[in-house]
């Protein structure tokens, strides 16, 4: 999972509600079921921690990672030319915002975070949407980096295969859809991608 399966994540704390518990139950079944379950934060879900992954048998996965050759991101950082959201993330990763956020009681928490949401989608609107694209500079840098040819993340809302030249190497990104509509999930077998909808 590379993030922003939940809506909004208000803290661990808020595992006795009724969606996050079936979620969270349903990936125990899964896990206990004998599958690997490697969940990744999104900009949505950041404040997932090891109270999830306890209650769910996941391992928290580190933004970016590498796995089976494959370069894993939620994709918020290669949004780069989007430089309001940017300062933003960094405002919500801060160990001091997530401490004072998650000191609040969670009815608190609740009505902040959809006052938050709403304001997002406002802004969103606003926005040109090439800027809530990933940059390809970003893309190509993060291949570089992790001296990879694949790339696989979220965020976006624009699932598909991207093929891109980097330094004369053929590469390519793989990007997931969402949640709202269509699912659906991009696949590794026989060293090959592929991406499935339903």
């Amino acid at each position: 999972m590379l993030g922003d399966l939940f809506e909004y994540w208000i803290g661990d704390d808020d595992l006795g509600d009724p969606f996050n518990g079936v979620i969270a139950g349903f990936f125990r079944r899964l896990t206990e079921g004998g599958t690997r379950l490697y969940f990744m934060h999104g900009n949505r879900d950041f404040l997932v921690g090891e109270g999830f992954a306890a209650a769910t048998g996941a391992t928290l996965l580190p933004d970016p990672s590498v796995m089976d050759g494959v370069l894993l991101m939620h994709g918020d950082t290669l949004c780069t030319d989007d430089l309001d959201y940017q300062k933003w993330r960094r405002t919500a990763r801060s160990p001091d915002w997530q401490r004072a956020f998650l000191g609040k009681g969670l009815e608190t928490r609740r009505a902040e975070v959809k006052v938050m949401r709403e304001k997002s989608k406002q802004v969103i609107e606003a926005k040109p949407a090439e800027i809530m694209d990933v940059n390809d500079d970003a893309v190509r840098d993060a291949l570089r980096r992790h001296n990879v040819s694949r790339l696989v993340h979220g965020h976006t809302h624009r699932p598909g295969r991207h093929r891109l030249d980097v330094d004369g190497r053929p590469c390519e990104r793989w990007v997931i859809p969402d949640w709202y509509g269509r699912g659906g999930f991009v696949e590794l077998k026989n060293d090959k991608l592929r991406l499935e909808r339903w």
